[in-house]
């Protein structure tokens, strides 16, 4: 190549080289390297700070309540929205409510049952209402409920203002025209009693007590342990209705300060008391003619299986040579096998009080006492001897305790125990009385029983009213005669019942109307208190059979019964 090229080439590479080096960057130096020569920070640049959008406070819940709802959950619902905070508030009308508090016929969510009971004074004739006629009533016909009186009187409803609004929440405000009088909750038992026989009243179920006749409403009978509550139109139930996520969120932020229902079937207890019982004589010969060896339970075994505690005073002994009915006279046994009445008819006591136990002599009597101790039956009033003879009949029932205790008042002393021989427990009320008032403390609800002297009228004797207040001094709750061979007055003493007589049971005296007449009273125990007794009237047929009676044949015993109490 010439050198004069080969130079220019040179010159050429060179230039190409030094244009190359203008763009590489040189490398960063190393620790140590350009000591004396600051380094600058990197710099970072934060990126733009954003504004948050604010989060929209939520609309509170609209929340209603139905005028008349009961006072516990008005003011569950008032002090939920009264917190700080809450996402509920009360409106004034229902349209504007997304939740609303009213009573439950439909769907919804029910919180609280409240039950509502009609009821009228004791010594009223009238068993039934209808719901058709409390609405009638309710809507200013004064003559739907004449039937509660003389069926010529258009009668007074006593309520609480309480209730009243309760009411007014299924039935609507009532007319103007409608005989309503409202009184403090405390004071309608008085009230209604002072207007009787044309006056009733509608009152919670906690609020009964034996003083009220509980009417059944459209048949159905609140008492009734199996009762579908469902078809009982006085069952308010309420609730909170609205969309189902929103409902249950509210019900579970409700404080439960209350009692769901204040009527609690699994805290019932149906006591049944019968008269004199004592299977001989002519009911003997009935029973054989009849060839049915449970004749005399037919009629009434149905009723008195439904009872909790079935009470029976059994007045004489079974005694394997019983002699034939119509040759006893006066000294009375049964069969043995007349022993399967007792159970036919749900009997759980057997009360020993009465004066015909050693008809037979000491051995029948003590075989009896050991057939009621195979059958698991509970006995009172009498025994092996006067210490067994003193011991009360105990039950635990749904949370109840009733105490049976009785004695015989009329003797004959021979029919009495001693320290070693059996029999009826004599009248000893040093013993008896403090019995009771123990018996009371320890939460048990007291039935003292008397064998007193028989006396065939209505009206109780003198010194028969004397003797049973003594016991609800001492402490009973209840008082029942179990001696008289007809049905006797009543009367309230100091809060509790006394049944001076309830007549004849299993009994075969058919010689006039009184004595084929008998009661069978069934008490009612709710959560360790006595709030109702229910009379069921009988009348003896073909000398073995009681039957229940309705109509005139009712009416006319509950009439003589109540005349005899002064009512």
């Amino acid at each position: 190549m010439p050198r004069p090229l080969r130079a220019a080439l040179v010159v050429l590479v060179l230039m190409f080289l030094a244009a190359c080096a203008t763009t590489v960057n040189p490398s960063p130096p190393q620790i140590g390297e350009g000591a004396g020569v600051p380094t600058r920070p990197a710099t970072i640049t934060p990126p733009a700070t954003r504004t948050p959008t604010p989060t929209p406070t939520p609309t509170p819940v609209a929340v209603w309540v139905q005028p008349g709802a009961p006072a516990p959950l008005a003011q569950a619902v008032a002090s939920l929205i009264d917190v700080a905070g809450t996402r509920y508030r009360l409106v004034s009308a229902a349209p504007e409510a997304l939740l609303r508090v009213e009573p439950m016929a439909g769907s919804g969510q029910v919180v609280l049952e409240r039950v509502y009971v009609p009821v009228v004074p004791f010594p009223t004739l009238a068993d039934d209402i209808a719901w058709a006629d409390i609405q009638a009533f309710w809507a200013g016909d004064a003559d739907a409920l004449k039937g509660l009186s003389d069926n010529t009187t258009s009668p007074t409803l006593f309520i609480s203002a309480e209730t009243r609004d309760a009411l007014a929440a299924v039935l609507g405000q009532p007319a103007d025209s409608a005989r309503i009088t409202i009184a403090p909750a405390d004071a309608l038992i008085t009230r209604t009693w002072a207007a009787r026989p044309a006056a009733w009243a509608i009152v919670p179920f906690e609020a009964l007590q034996p003083r009220w006749k509980v009417l059944r409403l459209d048949g159905l009978d609140i008492f009734d342990r199996e009762l579908d509550l469902s078809r009982y139109p006085l069952a308010l139930r309420w609730g909170v209705s609205g969309p189902a996520s929103e409902v249950a969120a509210f019900v579970a932020r409700l404080p439960r300060d209350w009692v769901a229902t204040n009527r609690d079937p699994q805290a019932l207890t149906l006591v049944a008391m019968t008269g004199v019982t004592a299977i001989a004589r002519h009911a003997s010969t009935a029973i054989e003619r009849s060839g049915d060896p449970l004749y005399p339970a037919r009629a009434v075994a149905d009723i008195l299986r439904r009872a909790d505690i079935t009470h029976v005073s059994n007045e004489i002994p079974f005694y394997e040579d019983c002699p034939p009915g119509e040759t006893q006279g006066l000294s009375f046994c049964s069969p043995p096998s007349y022993f399967n009445i007792l159970t036919t008819i749900g009997t759980d006591v057997v009360e020993l009080t009465g004066n015909h136990l050693l008809d037979k002599g000491v051995a029948p009597f003590l075989h009896t006492l050991e057939m009621y101790d195979q059958a698991k039956l509970l006995t009172f009033g009498g025994g092996r001897d006067r210490e067994t003879a003193f011991q009360p009949a105990r039950f635990a029932d749904h949370g109840n305790k009733i105490a049976f205790l009785g004695c015989n008042a009329f003797g004959p002393a021979s029919d009495w125990a001693t320290e070693t021989t059996p029999g009826s427990a004599p009248c000893d009320y040093e013993r008896l009385w403090p019995q009771v008032a123990a018996l009371r403390q320890q939460g048990y609800v007291v039935i003292f029983t008397f064998q007193w002297e028989e006396a065939y009228q209505y009206e109780p004797l003198p010194y028969q009213v004397s003797g049973f207040r003594q016991a609800v001094e001492a402490g009973a709750h209840i008082v029942s005669g179990s001696q008289a061979h007809q049905p006797q007055g009543m009367e309230f003493y100091q809060d509790s019942l006394i049944l001076y007589g309830l007549g004849n049971f299993f009994f075969d005296q058919m010689w006039s109307l009184g004595t084929r007449q008998g009661l069978i009273a069934r008490h009612v125990i709710y959560q360790g208190r006595h709030i109702a007794t229910d009379l069921i009237t009988t009348l003896l047929f073909d000398s073995a059979q009681p039957r229940p009676t309705s109509g005139a044949d009712r009416q006319a015993l509950l009439r003589a019964v109540f005349a005899a109490s002064g009512w």
